[in-house]
């Protein structure tokens, strides 16, 4: 049963550094400042939208790794409450 613990706690720190990771490139990646005197055109809204969608879309992966290290470590909780002799 050790092996599960520590299946699970590598499950755990692997999904969490990879939601860190989608985390930090969502929010590395700036749009341009647009001053109030430049007229905006369909190219510019274009990457305004293409911005936002791929931030949103580095966002949701990053919550759902999240997601799935609290699975892992709610797994690991729930283990080691069922067999308590076996914490290791």
């Amino acid at each position: 049963m050790p092996t599960l613990f520590v299946i699970l706690d590598l499950a755990a720190i692997v999904s969490s550094l990879v939601a860190a990771a989608l985390w930090y490139q969502a929010g590395a990646r700036t749009v341009r400042r647009i001053s109030r005197f430049e007229d905006l055109d369909h190219a510019d809204l274009n990457r305004l939208v293409v911005a936002m969608n791929r931030s949103a879309l580095l966002n949701r992966r990053a919550a759902l790794a999240s997601a799935a290290a609290a699975i892992c470590i709610a797994f690991r909780f729930a283990a080691s409450l069922a067999i308590p002799s076996a914490v290791a």
